[in-house]
């Protein structure tokens, strides 16, 4: 055994992947979190990790070798206040990572404001597929390994990087202490109201990370991008791979089918490679063209790539279908800001169906509950038919004004079980229902579910 490290904030999925590489190092892991619950749970659990609940002072005696802290941890928390206290060694997530795990090896990351987790999963199975047995970090679960991070058998590491920051005491973000040899910026917007005052704050953490490439190093980002662009004019020693869908660049998809669900990838002068997969957008496809110019960069080749993307079984939450019952399909999807919400809503309308799409929403992240996106949710959502939006508590201003201003049918609620019914009252056979959160939402999935069931 190599030591006791407690984690603060073990059931995020950042944090409960460095739950399973420490253990999977010779660790012996145990955790804290104000919500212990699935997927994660069941994972750490798995492992042999204890989980505890809550965050007190008995949890850290005796005192472990090391805690580790998640960035959602802050001064006054109970246990972080007895950690200082009692004079106990501690360090961030990221920061355990990279001396840990990501020293000497060559570290693929994916980052972005939208697409970070399904670029990563894809990345990482394109590379396992070629038999290169990577190692990731990836947050979320993905289904081809059914685990959301693993230390790997090579050199090769694929880290999903994010931007948020790294801890009460680094404010910098978790993706600064990756340093990647290969680097997709999937693109570049306003997120994060909480710590980030304007996007310039955003693209000056992007360009620390971009100073940390190697010049022998490659990164990888959609031609045209603005955001991109003047994050890269700070200054770019690297070499610059350009991708685009239905456009020029370095790197070109062409979609074969509406709703991408085929399309071919062109490099240089070679033949295009044809993917037709399961999966649907025109995010889905910028996704795998940058995952597939990254497993390049490795050493895989485009056509590998190609037969490693038909068969990918993608992530969870992340547009996954939790089942159909009397015709009716529900999804689980993770989208939580306006833009990622108008791709999944344009993806899943692109496929065809004779019924109806209809969106619950809940806007549960920092920057939703802030207001900062308010101006642009409502047309966000003109891609489904109708739309219920969620009211979580504490929530500074009210959802009517979406409900308003919407281009399609939209209700506003406030109470989960009258959710569930009315939904399950109104569904008809052919529609596809897609619950968009990225929180657990009231356990609405499976009541849905169910509701349905009953009315069979």
């Amino acid at each position: 055994m190599k030591g006791h490290i407690h984690i603060l904030g073990i059931c995020g999925t950042f944090m409960g992947g460095i739950a399973l590489l420490a253990r999977e190092q010779g660790f012996k892991v145990t955790g804290s979190d104000a919500n212990v619950y699935p997927p994660m749970s069941i994972q750490l659990e798995a492992a042999g990790i204890t989980l505890l609940e809550g965050y007190e002072a008995a949890h850290l005696q005796p005192a472990p070798d090391c805690v580790v802290v998640g960035n959602a941890m802050t001064r006054g928390n109970a246990a972080v206040e007895y950690m200082l206290d009692a004079g106990l060694a501690y360090t961030s997530g990221p920061q355990w990572l990279a001396e840990n795990i990501l020293r000497g090896k060559w570290v693929l990351a994916a980052s972005g404001t939208h697409g970070k987790t399904t670029t990563s999963a894809m990345l990482a199975w394109i590379l396992e597929y070629a038999g290169m047995a990577p190692g990731f970090l990836i947050g979320g679960v993905p289904a081809d390994f059914g685990l959301s991070a693993r230390q790997g058998d090579t050199d090769f590491f694929v880290v999903e990087a994010d931007e948020y920051d790294t801890a009460f005491f680094d404010k910098r973000s978790k993706f600064v202490h990756y340093r990647p040899r290969t680097l997709m910026i999937n693109n570049l917007e306003f997120d994060h109201a909480d710590i980030f005052p304007d996007l310039a704050a955003i693209q000056r953490q992007f360009h620390h990370l971009v100073r940390t490439v190697p010049s022998q190093g490659r990164i990888i980002c959609p031609r045209g991008v603005a955001a991109i662009d003047e994050t890269l004019a700070q200054g770019c020693w690297s070499e610059l791979a350009t991708t685009a869908v239905d456009a020029e660049a370095d790197w070109q998809a062409r979609l074969l089918e509406d709703d991408g669900s085929v399309f071919e990838i062109h490099v240089g002068d070679g033949p295009p490679v044809i993917i037709n997969w399961s999966h649907c957008g025109r995010h889905n496809v910028a996704n795998a063209l940058a995952a597939v110019a990254a497993a390049q960069h490795v050493g895989v080749l485009p056509p590998v790539a190609a037969e490693a993307l038909c068969e990918f079984r993608g992530v969870k939450r992340r547009l996954e279908l939790l089942g159909t019952v009397a015709g009716v399909s529900v999804y689980d999807d993770f989208a939580h800001h306006p833009t990622a919400i108008a791709t999944t809503l344009q993806g899943l309308r692109a496929r065809g169906s004779q019924g109806r799409l209809v969106a619950l929403i809940e806007p549960r992240s920092n920057t939703m509950r802030m207001g900062d996106h308010r101006g642009r949710l409502a047309s966000a959502t003109a891609g489904a038919d109708k739309v219920y939006w969620f009211q979580p508590r504490g929530m500074e201003w009210s959802l009517q004004e979406i409900v308003d201003d919407s281009e399609v049918a939209a209700e506003l609620a406030s109470d989960i079980d009258e959710l569930v019914a009315a939904v399950a009252a109104d569904a008809r056979a052919g529609d596809q229902v897609v619950i968009m959160s990225n929180g657990g939402f009231g356990g609405i999935h499976a009541r849905l579910l169910a509701a349905l069931e009953a009315m069979v």
